[in-house]
């Protein structure tokens, strides 16, 4: 309102008078409701700036959704290659672990002998312990009936129920209900 006073105190001084002894006004200084009509576009003009503001701000919000989500996706899958590259090392441990004699497994012998059994023993159960921690699962497999979703079956062997799984080769894990290494097993036919 301030801007239409404004107009309406200084357009007389500025007028000019046209043949019939009206006064005729500048092109830029058309009166109350030609300031009107500028304060209208201006809102207009207002209005849509702030419309492609938010579909700015909005577009910057799902950007980030989407980035994030790209990173988790990213993460997961370095995180199961770092599992996969770790699965070899505890497989190497489970079989030196099946090579111990008897005696050291339960204590006896060589007192440097078991210590270092425990030792070796104990880095088997941190790994363990670091694979549940993360997720990862072992897949049960002996005695079980053969599910070929989590299991690959390298050997068929003749007797016993049919489709039931003898021996485990190696170990299968699953990471987040997705099968990262399927076991390998001995069947029966």
């Amino acid at each position: 309102m301030e801007i239409i006073k404004q107009a309406e105190e200084n357009s007389p001084s500025h007028k000019a008078t046209d043949e019939q002894g009206k006064k005729e006004e500048p092109e830029n200084q058309r009166g109350p409701s030609s300031l009107i009509s500028k304060l209208g576009e201006c809102n207009k003009k207002c209005e849509e700036y702030l419309n492609n503001w938010k579909r700015a701000q909005a577009d910057f919000e799902n950007y980030k959704k989407d980035e994030a989500e790209r990173i988790g996706t990213f993460i997961k899958y370095v995180r199961e290659d770092i599992i996969l590259n770790i699965l070899p090392i505890l497989d190497n441990i489970e079989l030196a672990e099946k090579q111990l004699p008897e005696k050291l497994k339960k204590g006896e012998g060589n007192p440097q002998a078991v210590e270092w059994t425990k030792g070796f023993l104990q880095i088997k159960n941190q790994i363990k312990e670091f694979l549940i921690k993360e997720g990862i699962e072992e897949i049960k497999t002996v005695g079980e009936k053969f599910d070929p979703g989590t299991m690959e079956v390298i050997e068929d062997i003749e007797g016993g129920e049919s489709g039931r799984v003898v021996e485990e080769l190696q170990k299968g894990y699953i990471m987040d209900g997705k099968v990262i290494r399927p076991a390998k097993i001995k069947v029966t036919k």
